[in-house]
């Protein structure tokens, strides 16, 4: 039995799940445990996700069990969205600026949620989401940027572009100091690879147009995504050539 199917069948048999998910929720600790957290999307109702999402920052800070109920409450807010509860995106979007960023990951896993049930509303979505926040943005990327999201062609072309778009958005930022700049500039650093893994001719292509930018902060994040081992694997002697070129101060 996988872990994941283990905890449904625990949650069955629970009135109360609360004690039990902050017991076993891993924190504090370097990993919540997410696999208890996606049992609880699939066993859980709005009435309980609703509960959960009460635990704000203030009541339950980061790296404590009570961040791990709250992090529930928003992997479930997708479980919902799949079952199309697009009345919720807006909730949804708000959380994506939440200042504890185990709470901007279950965002992510939200998006996916949503993405595994309607890929195409996820990405009409998304294309919104990029002319928001720095981590609005941040949260489009990873959502969008999930190996078992991508084996479309024409959707991946979507999603290369609406990175594209964050892309121009990170250079023309302003406050580069802030830690939402930070958390965009470090989630795109690997959401290119996994987006230009899915699509390469196509990937390729987008990623070269960026390796003549003068911006130090999309020169870091296309190094990045090139020492990435994915790539690697999709194209040695292109990844290695343009590697070198950064390497040596080309473009």
């Amino acid at each position: 039995m996988s872990k994941l199917n283990y905890y449904r069948e625990i949650l069955r048999s629970l009135e109360d799940w609360d004690d039990f998910l902050m017991r076993e929720s891993g924190l504090p600790g370097p990993r919540g445990n997410l696999e208890l957290a996606q049992a609880v999307a699939e066993e859980g109702d709005e009435v309980r996700f609703r509960h959960y999402l009460g635990y704000t920052p203030e009541a339950a800070p980061t790296n404590t069990p009570g961040e791990f109920l709250a992090f529930c409450g928003v992997v479930g807010l997708g479980a919902l969205l799949a079952r199309g509860r697009v009345d919720l995106l807006p909730e949804l979007r708000a959380f994506a600026n939440d200042p504890r960023w185990r709470l901007r990951e279950a965002v992510a896993m939200a998006l996916q949620r949503w993405g595994d049930a309607d890929m195409d509303m996820l990405l009409d979505e998304m294309s919104r989401w990029v002319e928001g926040t720095l981590l609005e943005q941040r949260a489009a990327a990873a959502g969008l940027c999930e190996p078992r999201l991508l084996d479309d062609a024409q959707q991946v072309e979507q999603v290369l572009a609406i990175l594209d778009r964050i892309t121009v958005n990170l250079g023309g930022a302003a406050d580069r100091r802030s830690e939402a700049f930070k958390a965009l500039r470090k989630g795109l650093g690997y959401c290119w690879s996994v987006a230009v893994v899915a699509h390469p001719e196509s990937g390729k292509a987008y990623m070269e147009r960026w390796f003549d930018s003068q911006d130090r902060d999309v020169r870091w994040v296309m190094r990045e995504n090139l020492k990435k081992k994915r790539l690697a694997r999709m194209d040695a002697a292109w990844t290695a050539a343009w590697l070198a070129r950064f390497d040596s101060g080309g473009g």
